[in-house]
């Protein structure tokens, strides 16, 4: 039998405002902070206290919204979400339920097999729970509370279940992160928990339009986890199905060592929140003049610019998306293309995504941390450009620029690398080549026409990668054919 996986996604993104959600207290890295440090009546849940909305949190949330081309709603309510947990120190979360902030949206996303549109049936504000360590020690259990990241700004986004594959919902996922980036509410680090996804997952048989019974896995922190979780999850529900059970609604954790899911709870509803109005705050009224500025002061979205890259600068596909994606690597590409007169936006790209960001791959280090500017790499490339340093020795200068900084100009007169074009020195250093290797001479009269390039190696290693390549090649195919 052949099955279709359904999926629904809901997203919780941390507003990166200075304050919490509804109390003063400073926003802190809770991987840094030390617990319990950031905290006060409010945050904490006493009894007798009154919250009070973050304004620049309900901005955030209006640009997400706007740039996932919701409408903003003129009015939305508060409403407190029951449950008990040792994180939430109140008993319960104030949230958005019935009347979200927006709704009725829609983000499209590039696939191999194309655009995808994925519905946005919400995007509503809340605050966060705290955090629990669970810890293990001389043989007994027990977790320790952090209060710090109770009441922070919480955008949770949710779609409609539209996706039909883990490349649809992965494709969502980095879509979505690269928009809450750019438009800057959201810094993306998913190794500190600022951006946490839950998949909501059935099977059906292909063809049909029931939906069955779903699973919810919880707070998967990065998209690998999100990937392995769903493919798991698919896998199982399968067996279940066609070993004639029935697939339990439930709500499920992630094991990423153990690479399964692993049963919480039964999959609540609705009802068993018991929401009920927060009677602490009014509804939160939306002016329209300040939706029309919010509007008006969005930045381009990653999508848009790469599309922009593709018809500007002729870039792949892929290409444009590596470089799109990221605002800090978007900003770098462009002024690096500005300043580099006449180099090809294709080989600033190229230079960008393969060797920058190889060596970013290498050192672990941050594009925002690197010691080469824009205008810096841009000289360089118009060096290679105009033939003052062939693509070799371009390398190397880059590998010293990435590490000590400093300017290209500087590291070719230090190191004297600068390419020579001088046709005798060349001419001799190929007749030499020839001359010191008769066999592999005699192999190409013989018709192994490949050892020219063995012959163009010899040739720049004796030159010291400082030849001009293309005089290189023309002075050996000359003398090969006088050979």
């Amino acid at each position: 039998m052949e099955y279709e996986v359904v999926i629904g996604l809901e997203v919780h993104a941390e507003m990166a405002t200075r304050t919490k959600m509804f109390c003063s207290c400073p926003v802190v890295d809770s991987t840094q902070a030390e617990p319990n440090t950031t905290v006060c009546p409010v945050c904490a849940g006493m009894p007798g206290v009154l919250p009070v909305v973050n304004k620049q949190a309900v901005e955030y949330g209006m640009k997400v919204g706007l740039a996932l081309g919701c409408t903003i709603n003129h009015t939305s309510l508060f409403d407190r979400k029951n449950y008990f947990y040792p994180d939430l120190p109140k008993g319960y979360q104030i949230s958005q339920y019935e009347h979200p902030l927006a709704s009725d949206g829609l983000l499209v996303v590039d696939t191999s097999k194309g655009e995808k549109a994925i519905r946005i049936r919400r995007a509503h504000l809340e605050e966060d729970t705290g955090k629990l360590t669970h810890v293990e020690e001389n043989g007994q259990n027990y977790s320790l509370v952090d209060l710090n990241r109770c009441g922070v700004p919480l955008l949770e986004i949710v779609t409609e279940p539209d996706i039909r594959s883990i490349e649809e919902a992965k494709a969502y996922a980095t879509t979505l992160r690269g928009i809450l980036r750019a438009l800057g509410v959201n810094s993306g680090d998913m190794e500190k928990g600022v951006i946490r996804f839950e998949a909501n997952i059935s099977v059906r048989e292909a063809g049909t339009d029931v939906l069955n019974n779903r699973v919810e896995i919880k707070n998967l922190n990065s998209f690998r986890a999100m990937e392995r979780g769903i493919a798991y999850e698919i896998d199982r529900q399968i067996k279940i199905m066609e070993s004639g059970g029935t697939v339990a609604q439930e709500t499920l954790g992630w094991d990423e060592a153990n690479g399964c899911t692993y049963t919480q709870r039964s999959k609540e509803d609705a009802h068993d929140y018991r929401y009920f109005p927060e009677p602490d705050l009014p509804p939160l009224v939306v002016d329209p003049d300040w939706v029309h500025r919010v509007r008006a002061s969005l930045p381009e979205l990653p999508r848009a610019r790469a599309q922009r890259y593709q018809a500007d600068f002729g870039l792949t596909v892929a290409d444009s998306a590596l470089l799109a994606a990221d605002t800090t690597v978007a900003e770098f590409f462009e002024k690096t293309a500005a300043a580099a007169n006449g180099v090809p936006g294709k080989t600033v790209a190229a230079w960008i995504l393969g060797e920058v960001g190889a060596y970013l791959n290498r050192t672990g280090e941050n594009f925002e941390n690197l010691k080469i500017k824009p205008e810096t790499l841009a000289d360089l490339l118009t060096r290679m450009g105009n033939g003052e340093v062939n693509a070799a020795t371009a390398k190397v200068i880059l590998s010293t620029l990435l590490e000590k900084g400093g300017t290209a100009g500087e590291i070719i007169k230090a190191q004297g690398l600068q390419q020579t074009s001088d046709l005798d020195l060349i001419a001799s250093l190929v007749a030499k080549a020839l001359a010191e290797n008769p066999s592999e001479l005699e192999s190409y009269k013989n018709g192994k026409e490949t050892v020219a390039n063995w012959f163009f190696g010899q040739v720049m290693r004796m030159a010291g990668g400082k030849a001009n390549p293309q005089v290189v090649r023309e002075e050996l195919a000359r003398q090969l054919k006088k050979a």
